[in-house]
């Protein structure tokens, strides 16, 4: 009788192990707000594309357009890493991103 009673709470361990797992899953996406020439912008985290960054940031009023270069700043001001609409990025909150024109030179 001893051997079923050990095998109940391994059972249960299980469950809650699988449990575990599915609440982990859900909330590995996550909303943050990030920054798009300094405006603020809420997105699906933790990894987004140049594109969707662009697209969040212009349907949240940023005046942007999808034909504009977006920059993640690293470190200190004026440190700027150029991420493509195809290149996948971390972003948490309070990143940093800088989206300007292709014609601008500033």
């Amino acid at each position: 009788m001893e051997q079923h009673q050990q095998a109940e709470p391994q059972k249960d361990n299980d469950g809650q192990k699988e449990g575990h797992e599915k609440h982990h899953e859900e909330h590995k996406e996550h909303i943050v707000t990030i920054s798009v020439n300094e405006d603020p912008v809420k997105i699906a985290g933790p990894k987004a594309t140049g594109r969707q960054i662009k697209e969040a940031a212009i349907a949240q009023g940023v005046k942007i357009d999808l034909g504009f270069v977006l920059s993640v700043e690293k470190g200190g001001p004026g440190q700027t890493q150029v991420v493509g609409d195809n290149d996948e990025v971390t972003v948490h909150n309070g990143s940093r991103f800088v989206a300007v024109a292709p014609d601008d030179n500033s």
